[in-house]
């Protein structure tokens, strides 16, 4: 089994990526989703956070070599990136949303040298406004940013342009087409229901795919 169809099948096992076409989640934007994702639930299943957290440390030994140091995103991404980091013997931090309002009023929390070869990592992968909003903190922190490491991507094309336009490569463990796949076979889905989960994220503003 590869590693994409092995996190995807963990991530449906805890729910943390719940499929409901018939009865679709509405999204804070107002996008009705058949898709629920909380990868914030892989940290309360051990079994599927090891492989979650050691898929993380392989990823960023085999496509960043040169990685000096984790970054997490806040909040999701950073006890992915701490328990990642302890795996590699790793220095790791975090970027806040936004400035603390008190102390040294820090974005950046750890320590972090001018030049220092970092990776991001993130739980998810949407229409990515929010890492590339990491990367940019980091690059004007003066880190050289390598790249990014993900859980998952719903593969939404807004996402992908943006992250090439940031000229950020992206990882990601496994992503909305298999975890598809996986759910169809084990009979969490129909398969015929893959069709419309494409149709949302080809098109999320389109809702045609709903009750058909």
């Amino acid at each position: 089994m590869n590693i994409k169809t092995e996190v995807a099948r963990g991530l449906l096992s805890i729910g943390a990526v719940f499929f409901r076409p018939n009865e679709p989640f509405t999204w804070a934007s107002g996008i009705k989703s058949p898709v629920y994702c909380d990868n914030r639930l892989i940290l309360t299943a051990p079994a599927v956070r090891n492989t979650v957290e050691q898929a993380i440390a392989d990823t960023v030994k085999k496509e960043y070599p040169e990685c000096e140091a984790l970054i997490g995103t806040s909040t999701a991404g950073i006890a992915h990136a701490a328990i990642a980091g302890h795996i590699l013997g790793m220095p790791m931090g975090y970027v806040r949303s936004g400035n603390k309002d008190h102390g040294r009023q820090n974005r950046i929390e750890g320590k972090l040298v001018p030049g220092q070869k970092v990776v991001v990592v993130e739980d998810l992968i949407s229409t990515g406004g929010s890492v590339i909003e990491v990367v940019d903190a980091l690059r004007e922190a003066g880190a050289e940013v390598l790249g990014i490491v993900a859980i998952f991507t719903y593969g939404m094309k807004k996402g992908i342009e943006r992250l090439a336009a940031a000229d950020a490569k992206c990882i990601t463990l496994t992503d909305f087409d298999t975890i598809a796949e996986v759910a169809a076979g084990e009979g969490y889905i129909a398969p015929a229901d893959i069709a419309r989960l494409k149709a949302f994220r080809d098109n999320p503003s389109d809702e045609s795919w709903i009750g058909k």
